[in-house]
């Protein structure tokens, strides 16, 4: 079936135009366009990926606990059909970062669990994400993140030895830098700037979650990975929750380990130099 023909068999409308979307590495992201100026995006899953109900599930979830995501239109395993995000001529500026700030916040204030986890497995850039309940953050990012993903990026031919040994290592030292009397919070799960997106009124609408219940920070360290948010964004967040200087001065490096697994496992040696150097900082 060819893309407008699934479309049509989920909503029970053709569209007339199909422009594809940049970015896409997971995904193969298309607007839709109809009869009448309607636009809708249609997430079409690569080849073994995980079904698209999942992320609709994901985005679900987050919109019950307050985070502006786009509506859900449709899905199936296949596809998911979601509302237009107009962005108008905006861009990520500091009205829209600090916006993006607070909603995280709020969602992070979420008095959701009393474990780490969730209630089913999630996925992260299409790879599967265990989230087996723990009553314990420590063991959590350790067993469920940290070396789970080692192992799977090892297994997958993209982690050296030596790396996964320090990052051994490093699990070891974890009480080192981990608080034990933090407290679970909703997460969005992979927030880059390519999954915060600008619209028109000034806000922020996010998209591509990898949920889970974990510690705040998680979410705070991955915005900063690749420069996706500034002070503003921290600025917004700070309005409602503070953020520990810990935070900034280890923790930041330390949960950034798992997105550059993440990255490393479908990328290989080029995410590997960022591996080694925050290993590095961490004193492994």
């Amino acid at each position: 079936m060819d893309d407008a023909g699934h479309i049509e068999r989920l909503l029970g409308r053709r569209p007339q135009r199909l422009q594809p979307q940049r970015g896409g590495d997971v995904a193969r992201s298309v607007q839709a366009s109809f009869d009448g100026g309607e636009r809708i995006l249609a997430k079409f899953a690569r080849p073994g990926q995980p079904s698209q109900r999942l992320e609709a599930r994901m985005l679900d979830d987050l919109r019950r606990a307050g985070l502006p995501v786009p509506r859900t239109l449709a899905a199936d395993d296949e596809v998911l059909l979601l509302a237009w995000v107009d962005a108008g001529a905006r861009g990520w500026d500091d009205e829209v970062q600090a916006a993006a700030g607070r909603a995280i916040a709020q969602l992070h204030e979420q008095p959701l669990s009393p474990v780490f986890g969730y209630g089913y497995d999630t996925a992260i850039a299409g790879l599967p994400q265990s989230n087996t309940p723990t009553p314990s953050w420590r063991d959590f990012f350790r067993d469920r993140r940290l070396l789970a993903r080692a192992d799977a990026a090892l297994a997958a031919g993209r982690l050296s030895a030596g790396l996964r040994h320090r990052l051994d290592t490093l699990a070891g030292r974890l009480d080192r830098w981990l608080d034990p009397a933090t407290v679970p919070s909703l997460l969005h799960g992979d927030l880059w700037g390519g999954n915060m997106l600008p619209t028109a009124d000034g806000g922020a609408c996010f998209i591509d979650p990898a949920i889970y219940h974990g510690d705040a920070e998680v979410d705070l360290a991955m915005t900063e990975l690749f420069g996706s948010a500034g002070p503003a964004f921290f600025a917004g967040y700070r309005e409602l929750r503070p953020i520990a200087p810990a935070f900034f001065e280890v923790r930041r490096t330390l949960y950034q380990l798992y997105p550059l697994l993440v990255h490393v496992q479908l990328f290989g040696d080029s995410y590997a130099g960022m591996l080694d150097a925050a290993l590095h900082r961490l004193g492994c």
